[in-house]
């Protein structure tokens, strides 16, 4: 009579021994990320991450500013490219760019990664990329949680989300009530698609099209897949070097919606931001998912973000001074257009005549 094994966590399909290198592999790179407030608490492998909140003390009226966010399926891009450190970056971008948006500096962050199974060195290249992305934003990235569920995903499938939290001066604190009449509205120059609209681009590319993501495409200069893993641009710390130079009103992350619904959201009732499309030429990737899949560019523009990644809204005399410190930061940016009264338009923003050529 042949004996019987008793089932363990490993039988069901749970590597603990694999999380925990995967927890080894990635400290290294949680390190470089911390602040001054972080350094000496602790450390990765705590219940809970740390922040030394006497920082806060600079502050006169300090208000907390918090995000959560995932980079939805883009993950699926990553994964079918065996491409894991760079979609961190873009949770970055997806929490802190949001953080930002109200003026506030971006502190610390934590992540969630789930896995079919766990191997070690995706993981960590998955958290590396956080990391850099925390740099970025000028961030810590104070901890996290891997979980392991086998049987509701594969073997290779995996997904992100993260949460942050940052902090801003009580009178600091920006949005539509700082907003006037003949104010600029100044687009930031988005690094692709970001990390919005990828089910609609899949289901174009893949099931329309019938692409592979190995497939060259002349207009992007290398293959479908290398352009749809670009990175999320991360704005955190040009929009706070913004506020430093410039009487910044409001900024708008360009991000689900597109670039008319988002900017709608911070402007006031009474007024309305009229945004010119010849301003700029969106990147090829916006034309090839449009001409691919015969898709209206209504239905573009209400999904994608067409170029256009972060807006800020300044006083009309401070557009120039604005423009310098972009410029100097290494990003591109233009004035795309100006808030006005509310005339026969319905929404808080509209877009304007056709795209630069």
């Amino acid at each position: 009579m042949s004996e019987t094994t008793g089932a363990s966590y490993a039988s069901a399909g749970v590597d603990i021994e694999a999380g925990d290198r995967a927890v080894e592999l990635m400290k290294e790179w949680v390190k470089k990320t911390q602040r001054p407030e972080v350094a000496g608490l602790g450390g990765l492998g705590g219940f809970a991450g740390l922040f030394d909140a006497s920082a806060l003390k600079r502050f006169e009226r300090p208000l907390l500013a918090s995000a959560t966010d995932g980079v939805g399926t883009k993950v699926d891009i990553a994964r079918q490219m065996g491409v894991y450190d760079t979609i961190g970056h873009d949770l970055v971008a997806m929490v802190m760019d949001d953080i930002v948006v109200c003026g506030a500096e971006p502190l610390f962050m934590t992540d969630y990664i789930c896995v079919g199974k766990v191997h070690p060195e995706r993981v960590a290249a998955i958290v590396k990329g956080i990391a850099e992305g925390c740099v970025l934003a000028g961030c810590s990235l104070v901890g996290g949680e891997t979980a392991e569920h086998p049987g509701l995903l594969g073997p290779d499938d995996f997904d992100v989300a993260g949460a942050g939290t940052g902090a801003v001066e009580a009178d600091r604190l920006l949005g539509a009530d700082r907003i006037r009449k003949g104010d600029a509205v100044i687009a930031m120059a988005a690094s692709g698609l970001h990390s919005n609209g990828y089910s609609l681009v899949r289901h174009v590319v893949f099931d329309r099209a019938g692409w592979t993501l190995d497939r060259q495409v002349e207009e992007f200069g290398r293959t479908l897949g290398e352009e749809l893993l670009e990175p999320t641009k991360i704005y955190s710390l040009d929009c706070l070097a913004l506020t430093r130079t410039t009487d910044v009103h409001a900024f708008s992350h360009i991000t689900g919606g597109g670039l008319a619904a988002n900017l709608a959201r911070v402007v006031p009732d009474g007024l309305h931001a009229v945004v010119d499309r010849g301003t700029w030429t969106p990147g090829a990737i916006f034309d090839v998912v449009g001409k691919a899949g015969q898709v209206e560019r209504l239905e573009l523009e209400k999904t994608l973000n067409m170029g256009v990644g972060m807006i800020a809204v300044v006083p009309e005399e401070s557009a120039d001074a604005a423009l310098t410190t972009l410029a100097d930061r290494g990003l591109d940016a233009w004035v795309a257009g100006e808030i006005t009264e509310r005339g026969e338009h319905t929404t808080g923003a509209a877009l304007i005549g056709d795209y630069a050529k």
